[in-house]
């Protein structure tokens, strides 16, 4: 498809989400503004601080009748599990560590994307769990759902503007990660709308590896936007959806419309690995070829790449 075309594509999308009704809207559900939590390094106290919270979400949300609210969020209140900070209000904010964090060598943060919310927050959950498993001992997961995602089907998840807002956030988080544990090895995750949140905390961030897969772009023209001294890979399974729509931004005096341009095209610049099969949901599924080369990339193992599209195949071993 032509640039004119994807232009025109891109127009249509933006009028359809302007004139249809916003899908997955989270509903409102009443919960209470979180206490200020202890500091990062305190990571018992950490968890206490947080599990509190998800306790007193539980107690207003069965108040206020949200009884299927509620059931999830004792769920998320078990003991084994560990958050490091929680906001139930909205769509809801959650930051769940999986393994042992306190010794990790070896972190993954992942960010996910559009229509991820406290009622969707399983997708996230099992997607880390088996990251977690793949990396093995001295590695740790990080769900950071620590922003409010946009719907999936709405004119917020054709702009950067949900993306703008988490960035903030998000660099904050690795800073205080980083204090945690100042020599580990931390990759950065970027699934889907994650990618454009990723793409605007980028610059700066003391990182190893940014991972963008399932991106419809990263709110950016190229690698070099990024301003990032990461190494920046790029993945897409052979049936997700997301390589079908149009990669490009357009200017309206409302603001951008678009997320910029395609990851895993040549002239982007990242480090391509091969993803297999499967559709936009699938990189982190059990025995997926994507979530092995995730795993290696985060071990900072060698893994075979492509630059974008051309056949210069090369053996690389990134390490800190």
């Amino acid at each position: 498809m032509g640039t004119r075309g994807s232009r025109l594509l891109l127009a249509t999308l933006v009028t359809a989400s302007l004139a249809g009704p916003m899908a997955c809207v989270a509903g409102a559900v009443q919960a209470p503004v979180p206490a200020v939590l202890p500091p990062p390094s305190a990571l018992a106290g950490r968890y206490a601080a947080a599990r509190a919270e998800i306790l007193a979400a539980g107690r207003v949300a069965t108040r206020y009748g949200h009884h299927r609210r509620a059931a999830a969020l004792r769920e998320l209140a078990v003991p084994a599990r560990r958050f490091l900070s929680f906001d139930g209000r909205d769509g809801g904010r959650a930051v769940e560590v999986f393994g042992e964090l306190s010794t990790a060598e070896r972190i993954a943060v992942l960010v996910p994307g559009a229509g991820i919310t406290l009622d969707k927050y399983g997708l996230l959950r099992g997607g880390s769990m088996r990251l977690r498993d793949a990396l093995g001992e001295r590695s740790a997961v990080i769900a950071w759902l620590g922003y409010a995602t946009p719907s999936s089907v709405s004119l917020q998840a054709l702009t950067p503007g949900r993306a703008e807002e988490a960035a903030p956030a998000l660099r904050t988080f690795l800073d205080e990660l980083r204090t945690i544990r100042p020599r580990a090895r931390i990759s950065l995750l970027c699934h889907s709308y994650g990618s454009v949140v990723c793409g605007r905390a980028a610059p700066r961030l003391d990182v190893a590896a940014v991972v963008l897969f399932g991106s419809p772009g990263a709110g950016v023209a190229d690698f070099a936007e990024l301003r990032t001294r990461a190494v920046v890979w790029a993945g897409r399974t052979a049936g997700d959806w997301v390589g079908r729509v149009p990669h490009l931004s357009v200017e309206l005096p409302s603001g951008t419309v678009g997320l910029g341009a395609d990851p895993v095209a040549p002239g982007f610049g990242a480090r391509v690995f091969a993803a297999g099969g499967g559709g936009h949901s699938d990189y982190l599924a059990s025995g997926s070829t994507a979530l092995a080369n995730i795993a290696r990339i985060v071990a900072g193992l060698p893994l075979s790449w492509t630059k974008g599209a051309s056949l210069d195949r090369r053996i690389v071993g990134e390490g800190r």
